[in-house]
């Protein structure tokens, strides 16, 4: 890809291509007309079913689906989402999923007579309402409302079936607990399977459900990570383990063990390949002699199962290299020895043409602060920040080919009345992770235009994202300035050759009304069409870009 056909891509939000359907090379861009009832900001792209693209919308605290047509981009409706009652409640809002030709709403109830937390699905017509009485999908059994645990949605490979995962934690009964579902698009259960942890006498336990995904071949696969203390036998315990759920085994469970003696795994990606292996790659931290982990990443591992046989067919352990750890921590740091702190997330795990892999990690954290008010009107301030992104090129045997760092700063502030939804799963030492998300009750305020979109077509890794003017041609880390004003960002690319270097494309001219990209927001049709979203204050747009 030449450096006019980049430029063309980083440009997809220029004002003179707004209302445009043009052929750009291997590029082609079509958008839609300025949404006029756009007093609802976008915040999911869901899917696209019988020639209409599903969005899902937020104003103050109400939803709205958006529909708009597949071909123009117009907006064809707009209807806010109103759930029938079930078991005398009102279900709390969850998710919008496309299955196929066939459109849910998904909410949730704590049914307190029963302590039960239910999953309801109810189907959206093509206007956009709401319609029938709908269907529970979930009725898990658990003690109390503030034990009720969350959910958790992963659509397949082939769009027409939705993996959902419901986790909890109970202390009283000092017992953990998942239970996991694969629906078809007619609301039918495929798989299911409830899986309770004791956790008594286990001093420290630490469980994560690291990764879950469900495969091309509807397999279900989940990444579990369990490290604890054995008080009788004075040593720590570290369990690394795939649970499998395979069409071909009637869905029985089956457990690869995965041995990384001497390291503790501190996050997870996974992937089923092309060649019906299954492939888990993230970071690694090393041990003490105690048997205790350091909690410092150490470098990039990667395991390849094979899901016919459920063998490790190879394990390696890549510690990051002196120049990316200088990139990281800056170079007396990187000489003493130093570690890199875990504050990196999964970002996304990419197959290459050759079978080997793009792991991305970016550097995430969220910061709460004190409450101001009183009551159900105090506010909270939230800062989300979104710094560089770690790229490491993996070899098919899982060796490190090279790897690199997106040097860039961003961050977005603002209040919400609640922040309950970064409560749960993320202490007492359980934990449910999955990539960096922006939990739903926080998105449209800011932190969907953070981040970045990764592109790969033509055996070439493209990174888009929302930058600092200043930042222009620049790729050092060590100058470059925050994005605090996204309202005031600009598009960037930076692009990646056979050896790792970088080039940055930035646009030579910027207008100053030009429509920002929110990187959050973006639905992949396939690796090489994407929906996306722009927006600039009341100005808001839906679009398609297609890479041949």
């Amino acid at each position: 890809m030449n450096k006019t056909i980049l430029l063309l891509l980083i440009a997809f939000c220029s004002i003179a291509l707004l209302n445009a359907q043009e052929k750009l090379g291997p590029i082609s861009i079509k958008y839609g007309q300025e949404i006029k009832q756009d007093s609802e900001k976008i915040v999911r792209i869901a899917g696209e079913a019988n020639g209409k693209v599903y969005t899902l919308a937020t104003k103050g605290k109400k939803y709205f689906v958006k529909i708009f047509s597949a071909d123009e981009m117009a907006l064809l409706s707009t209807e806010e989402i109103v759930l029938p009652d079930f078991k005398d409640k009102e279900p709390e809002f969850e998710s919008i999923a496309v299955l196929d030709d066939k459109a849910y709403i998904l909410g949730s109830i704590y049914d307190r007579k029963n302590k039960e937390s239910d999953l309801v699905a109810i189907e959206i017509a093509e206007n956009g309402k709401v319609v029938g009485e709908g269907k529970i999908l979930f009725s898990t059994k658990i003690t109390k409302k503030k034990e009720k645990g969350a959910f958790y949605f992963r659509k397949s490979p082939n769009e027409d079936k939705l993996l959902i995962l419901h986790a909890a934690l109970f202390e009283k009964e000092e017992v953990m607990q998942y239970e996991v579902k694969l629906i078809n698009k007619d609301l039918e259960i495929v798989q299911s399977s409830l899986q309770k942890i004791p956790f008594k006498d286990r001093k420290g336990l630490e469980f994560t459900i690291a990764d879950f995904d469900v495969s091309a071949k509807d397999d279900v696969f989940l990444v579990v990570n369990e490290s604890y203390r054995d008080k009788k036998a004075k040593q720590n315990v570290e369990k690394f383990q795939v649970h499998m759920f395979k069409q071909s085994a009637n869905y029985t469970k089956e457990v690869v063990d995965i041995d990384l003696t001497g390291s503790e795994v501190i996050n997870c990606e996974m992937l089923a390949n092309r060649q019906n292996k299954l492939q888990l790659v993230g970071f690694y931290s090393s041990v003490r002699a105690n048997g205790k982990a350091n909690k410092e990443l150490k470098g990039v591992y990667a395991v390849t199962v094979d899901i016919d046989t459920k063998t490790v067919e190879q394990s390696k352990l890549n510690p990051f290299d002196y120049e990316t750890k200088v990139k990281l921590i800056g170079e007396r740091r990187a000489k003493k020895g130093k570690d890199v702190k875990p504050l990196y997330e999964t970002h996304s795990l990419i197959e290459k043409e050759d079978g080997g892999l793009f792991l991305l990690t970016e550097y995430h954290y969220v910061t709460i602060g004190k409450k101001q008010g009183i009551g159900p009107l105090a506010m909270q301030p939230i800062t989300h920040v979104n710094n560089e992104i770690i790229v490491t090129c993996l070899k098919p045997d899982g060796t490190v080919a090279w790897s690199n760092v997106i040097a860039k700063k961003q961050q977005a502030a603002f209040t919400a009345f609640s922040v309950g939804f970064y409560a749960f799963a993320q202490g007492n030492g359980f934990s449910v992770s999955g990539g960096i998300s922006v939990p739903i009750g926080v998105a449209g305020k800011g932190p969907e235009y953070l981040s970045a979109m990764p592109i790969y077509k033509n055996d070439q890794l493209t990174v888009v994202f929302n930058d600092n003017p200043k930042n222009k041609g620049i790729t050092d880390i060590e100058e470059i300035k925050r994005m605090v004003n996204y309202n005031k960002s600009v598009p960037t690319a930076f692009v990646f050759d056979e050896q790792g270097k970088i080039t940055r494309i930035d646009e030579e001219l910027h207008e100053k009304e030009q429509l920002i990209l929110r990187p959050g927001v973006f639905y992949r049709k396939k690796p090489s069409e994407y929906i996306i979203y722009s927006s600039k204050k009341s100005k808001d747009k839906l679009g398609r870009m297609i890479i041949d």
